[in-house]
This record gives C-alpha cells, structure tokens and sequence, in this order.
C-alpha cells in the first residue's frame, strides 16, 4: 500500500454471523506513541464509539486511490474506561497495512475502523478469582487492556483480583510497554515476569528461554476453581501454554486463547 490511501466515506456493513450491524466509522488520530524501535501506539478519537470490553478488537480498513482493499483485525489496548481508543501495531516488514499504520499516519490523519468485535477473549473487573496473563510479542496488547481495565476500574474499593503476567519477548527492547508494566508490577496483587528468547542485557534479572514447562509451573497460579488465564501470541506459543494449564488441573472452559500467525499485519 501507498501513502495514497485515505479513508473512504462512513458505510454499513453486516459482519458474517454477527448479531448485530457493525459500522465502519472515520476515527482522528490524536497523538502517536512509540513503544518499541518496531511497535507503535495511535491514540484515536472515534465518533460514536460504543464502548469495548478488555480483550476486544477492532477491524481497520485502508482504501488505496486505485480502489485496492486491505483489512487488518487490531487488539484494543485501552481500557474500557479510556475517553479515547488506543491500538498498538507492530510493524512487519512485508505487511499491508502495519507500515503505513506505523510509518505514515500523523495526528489529524483519519484511519477507518469498526468495532468492537469479539466476546470470548474478554475480562472484567466483576470476575472473581485469581488471574493469569500470559503473553508472547504483541500479545501483550489485549492484555494490557485487562491490567489498565484493573487498575483503573471505577469501584476503587472493590478486591481486585490478584493477578500475575508472564510475558515473552525475543530482546528487552522488544518489551511493549516496559515503563507502565513497572509501574504496574510494584503493586503487591501484581506479579510481572519476563522471559527473553534471544539476547539479554548483562543486569537482566528475568528468566532468559522459551516459556516451557517449568518456567510455567514456577509462575502460574496453582489450579484452582476460581483460576482464569487468558493467552496471547503466536499459535505455536499459545497452543502450547493453553495445552500445559489444562495439564496442571486448569477448567479448560476458563483457558480463553487468542492467536496470530507470522503472515499477520
């Protein structure tokens, strides 16, 4: 795609199998956000916006001059109680849509979208028990909804849910949200544990190799009844996370996976 692509006029279309009209709206970039040398964050103003639940997406859609159309699914990372919808896209080099997402658009630009789609992979405050994340590169994005959806949930008083994420990367540079997930982690209901698949700073203090079975075992809530995991990453990653935690005695119907393969953009 080239920087020709705008945003076509608002329409209405029916998404297959869906209960109900989703609408393709004109959404404003505000501000843009590097989290990564290769991940980006808009932070978009969207007319109309329904309101989302953590763990939903988006559907966003470029329309080049030469009427050319590529359409790319997106995680929300925003917590439902933001005034505002933030997407973090990670730029691949042989994508469609995450360069110009991430190379092109500028505040004041318009991007369209639609949504919120999705009620599986989804988790709110109400849910009692403790709370496993589990995260591989930019999977880390809809579970960052979930830990901003908790910590910034409107009954400040309510117990929160304990929670602990495991997040995979292949370098720390490669960390989405390093400075947030610290702040984060200090909290004594939260526990935040990297692991780093290729190269690691001489002070890195997390683990260093591929989630496996020990390195789960060793961070994972013990399974218990009330226990909820939700994971997200790459296929192979999450089939076998989600394969472990019903090992380990986890309710596979509280196991919710989301998945993206290496062709995504």
């Amino acid at each position: 795609m080239s920087s020709g692509i705008r945003a076509t006029p608002e329409v209405t279309l029916e998404r297959a199998a869906a209960p109900t009209r989703l609408e393709w709206r004109v959404a404003t970039v505000v501000s843009v956000r590097a989290e990564t040398r290769h991940a980006r964050t808009l932070v978009l103003d969207v007319p109309q916006w329904p309101g989302h639940r953590a763990g939903q997406h988006v559907d966003v859609r470029l329309v080049a001059e030469d009427g050319y159309q590529a359409q790319r699914s997106y995680s929300i990372a925003s917590a439902p109680e933001s005034p505002t919808l933030e997407l973090t896209i990670e730029r691949l080099e042989d994508g469609e849509v995450s360069p110009y997402l991430c190379d092109v658009l500028q505040p004041g630009d318009g991007v369209e979208l639609r949504g919120p789609i999705g009620g599986y992979f989804v988790w709110e405050v109400t849910l009692a028990g403790p709370l496993l994340l589990v995260a591989g590169g930019s999977g880390i994005v809809p579970l960052m909804s979930m830990l901003r959806h908790r910590a910034l949930a409107a009954d400040a008083s309510r117990a929160r849910s304990p929670v602990r994420l495991l997040y995979s990367a292949r370098t720390a540079d490669d960390l989405i949200y390093a400075s947030e997930l610290a702040r984060l982690g200090s909290a004594p209901d939260v526990r935040i544990e990297y692991t780093l698949t290729r190269s690691a700073p001489a002070d890195w203090t997390g683990y260093n190799r591929r989630i496996d079975r020990p390195l789960l075992e060793e961070v994972a809530w013990p399974a218990s009844e009330g226990t909820r995991a939700f994971v997200c990453g790459p296929t192979p990653l999450v089939e076998q996370v989600a394969n472990l935690l019903v090992e380990f005695g986890y309710d596979p119907l509280r196991v919710r996976t989301e998945r993206f393969g290496p062709t995504g953009s």
